[in-house]
């Protein structure tokens, strides 16, 4: 009784820990958002950087390269998305007379067919102003995040500068045994985060050009921005393409009529069903060890936590919390629920060897 007493109060006393772990985080969102918005880019600028400095350029060059081009691809996303954004604004009224005209035409139709369709039961549970709002919403409050760019980037070249030096620091803090774990445990997170990103991007390119080609030839306004927002949203894990669909079908049905909102949202069907059904699963799944129902509960948890960046890097963390607690015995077990099947394998095969040595 007495073992299983002092298993129940340490089991209480981890989850009390962790409730105020998490609501720490939640309270200092504002400062932590831009500080791991400053690792996750360190991470992926580590590998680009040595391979700068294996060719003979000096690490503070290929720091401040590395920067150059940041802010080159920030200034061109933001200058779309910015621009783009403030047109639709002021096109406002224009697209909301647009909407009132082809839903009179809709009601017209359906009425020919005897549906009980009416304009006050439409515009009661359907306001375009509101799925507007919903990407305009999301997409500045990325922004918002991002114009703490000089914050985000001194601590990004700092971390960069710090990185050479951070093993020796583990070794002669925790010891040769200790720090060569934490090595590894740094490894494979960096390597985890390089592979999910460097795949996404490529998924996430490919659903924005098949977007934006769709939409140009159908001759829906702002195709190219429609085009960012699916890039971009479609980081965010399972739900991220569904929002990027209902502005640009909305505005296809303003702009063109009914049978061109269905012919728009077809395109979105067949850009993800191709990219998300086909290749998403490697990444989401066996790209990142990671199960399809532990990336939607961290898209979830993290979202509520840091908000709308935290849904961006909702996989990246989830993956850094399941490798470090896969290094401790005591809670390994929770980072093989959160893996999925395949990434069970290498366990099973280290644990079976492990008797042998």
């Amino acid at each position: 009784m007495g073992e299983d007493a002092a298993r129940v109060n340490r089991i209480l006393l981890n989850l009390a820990a962790f409730v105020v772990i998490v609501a720490g985080m939640r309270a200092a969102s504002p400062l932590l958002v831009p500080f791991l918005l400053a690792m996750f880019l360190a991470i992926l600028c580590a590998t680009p950087l040595r391979w700068l400095t294996s060719h003979q350029v000096p690490r503070v060059i290929g720091v401040v390269l590395l920067v150059i081009v940041i802010l080159a691809l920030g200034t061109v996303v933001g200058g779309i998305l910015g621009t783009a954004i403030v047109d639709l604004t002021r096109q406002g009224p224009r697209y909301e007379a647009g909407f009132q005209e082809q839903l009179s035409v809709l009601v017209a139709f359906a009425e020919r067919l005897g549906l009980p369709i009416s304009r006050q039961t439409i515009t009661e549970y359907f306001d375009p102003s509101r799925l507007f709002d919903l990407t305009r919403t999301l997409v500045t409050s990325i922004g918002q995040v991002l114009t703490n760019g000089a914050l985000i980037l001194l601590t990004m070249v700092f971390a960069l500068l710090e990185m050479s030096g951070f093993p020796l620091k583990v070794r002669a803090a925790f010891g040769d045994r200790d720090a060569d774990d934490a090595q590894a445990s740094m490894h494979d997170i960096g390597l985890s985060i390089r592979r999910y990103v460097a795949l996404k991007t490529v998924i996430s390119l490919g659903t924005g050009i098949g977007i934006y080609v769709w939409l140009q030839v159908m001759g829906v306004d702002y195709a190219i921005l429609w085009g960012v927002v699916a890039f971009l949203l479609n980081f965010v894990p399972n739900i991220g393409s569904f929002i990027a669909a209902i502005p640009a079908v909305l505005l296809a049905f303003i702009q063109l009529g009914p049978a061109s909102s269905v012919v728009a949202a077809l395109g979105f069907l067949v850009v993800n069903v191709v990219f998300a059904n086909l290749l998403e699963p490697r990444v989401m799944g066996y790209g990142v060890g990671l199960s399809t129902l532990v990336v939607f509960m961290s898209l979830v948890f993290w979202g509520w936590v840091l908000g709308p960046v935290g849904m961006l890097l909702s996989v990246p963390l989830t993956v850094i919390f399941r490798i470090v607690l896969a290094t401790n015995d005591s809670t390994r077990w929770i980072a093989v629920m959160l893996g999925s099947e395949r990434s069970l394998e290498p366990m099973v095969t280290v644990s079976t060897a492990e008797p042998a040595t």
